[in-house]
C-alpha cells in the first residue's frame, strides 16, 4: 500500500502499488520518498476524501522501539527505531570539558544555574527529552503521509519504593518523560494506554510469540505494536504485513567544532559542525560509485560519504562536483 497526498499535501488513504504506477504513468501523480517510504502526491483533485480509522501502535523500549500503522483492512507500516541513548554521556562530557576550561587562562562566562535537571517550569532533563522527543518526531513524520486518527501505547512504569524520594513515581525521569509524551500525543488525536500484562494477553490470545534473537525483526518489537494497534481497529487474527523499516537517528555535533583533546603541538583537528563544504551533514547524496548515501564530514576539500543501511564510511575522498544533492536528511534507514 502506497501513501497518497493531495495537491495541498494533505494525507489521504493509501492506495495499491498498481494504481499508484498507473497514476504516475498518466501523470496524475508525482512520486517521492519520505524517510525510506515511497509515496505519491496527486496532481489533480481526488475523487473521494473518505478516510478510514488508522491507528499508530507504539511499543517503547530502552534501546529499540516499535511502531505500527494499521487500519481494519491493512497494516501499512512497521517501524523499528534505535532509541536515543547517547545524550546523557554527551552532557557529562560537556560538563567535564567546561570545568577543565575554567582552570585554564581563557576567557569564560560566569557560571549559570544547573539547567540539566527538571525545574519548576516543567523543563525535562536533556536525555529524557531526547528519548521521548525521538518518538514524537517519528509520529509527526508518519502523520505527514498517513491520516492517523489515534494512538495506542504500552504504558511503562518506573519502579517505586515507599518513603524514598529518588524512587518516587513523580520524580522518576521515566514517569516525567512519558507523561510529557502522552500530553503531546493528546494534542494530535485520541490516546489509549495498555499495561504490559494486557499486551501479553492480547499477544497470547492471537497465538503470537515475541522473540529478541534479532532486534530488527518483526517478532522483536513490532509484534507488540501490531497487537496494540489491532486491539483498537481489529480486522486481523494474524499479521498481514511483517516487513519492517529499520530507522536510526543521525547524531550531529552541532556546537563542537574541534576535537576535545589536542594533538601534537596543541593543535585541535576540526570536528563537529553541521555543514560540509556548504552542504548540510546527513543530506542524501547520489554518487557515481557509491550510489545513494548520506553526507558526512570533510577534510582538505574532500567529502566523507556514509552508507544509509549501516552508517559505515564508504569514502573520505569524494569530490563535491561528483555528488548530486537530493535533499536534507536526519535519519538512516533500511528494510
Amino acid at each position: 500500500m502506497i501513501p497518497v497526498l493531495s495537491k495541498q499535501n494533505e494525507p489521504l488513504m493509501p492506495t495499491t502499488s498498481s494504481r499508484a504506477r498507473r497514476w504516475i504513468r498518466d501523470r496524475l501523480a508525482t512520486p517521492f520518498w519520505k524517510k525510506g517510504v515511497f509515496c505519491v502526491r496527486l496532481n489533480v483533485d481526488p475523487s473521494a476524501t473518505y478516510k478510514q480509522e488508522i491507528v499508530c501502535g507504539i511499543d517503547p523500549g530502552s534501546k529499540w522501539e516499535g511502531m505500527t500503522l494499521k487500519s481494519k483492512a491493512h497494516t501499512y507500516l512497521n517501524v523499528v527505531n534505535d532509541a536515543t541513548t547517547w545524550v546523557k554521556d554527551a552532557i557529562e562530557t560537556r560538563r567535564e570539558m567546561r570545568r577543565g576550561r575554567r582552570f585554564r587562562k581563557t576567557p569564560c562566562r560566569k557560571n549559570k544555574g544547573n539547567r540539566s535537571t527538571l525545574s519548576k517550569d516543567g523543563r525535562l532533563p536533556p536525555s529524557t527529552r531526547a528519548r521521548w522527543g525521538t518518538k514524537l518526531r517519528l509520529v509527526h513524520i508518519w502523520r505527514s503521509i498517513f491520516p492517523i486518527s489515534g494512538y495506542v501505547i504500552e504504558d511503562i512504569a518506573a519502579i517505586t519504593k515507599p518513603g524514598q524520594r529518588k524512587w518516587n513515581r513523580s520524580f522518576s525521569p521515566l514517569e516525567v518523560g512519558k507523561n510529557w509524551f502522552y500530553d503531546e500525543l493528546r494534542k494530535l488525536g485520541t490516546v489509549v494506554t495498555k499495561e504490559g500484562w494486557e499486551t501479553k494477553n492480547l499477544r497470547d490470545a492471537l497465538g503470537l510469540q515475541k522473540s529478541k534473537s534479532n532486534q530488527y525483526a518483526f517478532k522483536a518489537h513490532c509484534v507488540d505494536s501490531w497487537v496494540l494497534a489491532n486491539s483498537v481497529v481489529g480486522g486481523h487474527t494474524k499479521p498481514d504485513n511483517i516487513q519492517v523499516l529499520c530507522m536510526t537517528p543521525l547524531r550531529f555535533k552541532r556546537r563542537q567544532l574541534h576535537k576535545l583533546q589536542p594533538a601534537k603541538d596543541g593543535v585541535r583537528r576540526r570536528e563537529g559542525g553541521t555543514r560540509s563544504l556548504g552542504s548540510k551533514k546527513g543530506s542524501l547524496i547520489v554518487h557515481p560509485t557509491y550510489k545513494l548515501c548520506y553526507l558526512g564530514g570533510n577534510m582538505n576539500g574532500r567529502l566523507s560519504l556514509h552508507s544509509l543501511e549501516t552508517g559505515e564510511r564508504l569514502t573520505k575522498t569524494a569530490k563535491l562536483e561528483d555528488c548530486k544533492l537530493l535533499g536534507y536528511n536526519s535519519w538512516r534507514w533500511t528494510r
